[in-house]
């Protein structure tokens, strides 16, 4: 049985294996889809006051991921998270607004939260968001820590919050501009090319 197994990852591939001895023989590339619908899916099954579905009068702000380092980036990945999140949420039945990582957006280093400023006030008059979803990303070596909340945009509680571990693959480290060089498990894009001085 074990083989037999071992013979299905072979083929079919684990994404739970990048990061391990094992990657070389069985990795496989993440399936952000997926992911992303996971991190929608218990976000709304962990809110607490719940959430109301089918109410567009409420909808559920979804804002673009960004570097936890540096609150006012963000990135390949972080847009892609925000556009699978959305669709999710959209399926399970909730209203959803998009909001860009933009001038429209207000970051307060100290909490560490995205938060809406101008665009949420334009929302509370006819329509009231009833959260407002970010998410922050860190990273280091090829190993990313991606960090999840629901936040009710009035009291600024969180009311659902989520953290997940991600191995980078090849097609994630590429949305950073990253990749993976021999000898070591990550480098970044080269910079200025070294100058020799005559």
């Amino acid at each position: 049985p074990i083989l037999l197994l071992v013979l299905i990852a072979a083929f079919t591939g684990c994404a739970r294996l990048n990061c391990t001895r094992l990657e070389p023989l069985l990795g496989a590339e993440t399936d952000l889809i997926t992911f992303s619908y996971r991190i929608a899916d218990n976000l709304t099954e962990r809110a607490l006051p719940p959430l109301q579905s089918r109410n567009p009068q409420m909808p559920i702000v979804v804002t673009t991921f960004v570097d936890n380092n540096n609150l006012r980036q963000t990135s390949q990945f972080g847009r892609t998270m925000q556009e699978h999140i959305a669709s999710r949420l959209v399926q399970l039945g909730y209203a959803v607004k998009e909001i860009k990582l933009a001038g429209s957006m207000m970051i307060e280093e100290r909490s560490g939260e995205t938060i809406l400023s101008r665009e949420l006030k334009k929302l509370s008059g006819s329509q009231q968001a009833q959260a407002v979803l970010v998410g922050t990303v860190s990273y280091t070596n090829r190993t990313m820590y991606i960090s999840t909340r629901l936040i009710n945009p009035i009291s600024a509680d969180i009311i659902a919050s989520d953290d997940y571990r991600l191995c980078m693959d090849d097609h994630i480290l590429a949305m950073f501009g990253l990749e993976r060089s021999t000898g070591s498990e990550m480098i970044e894009e080269p910079g200025q090319p070294f100058k020799v001085p005559f």
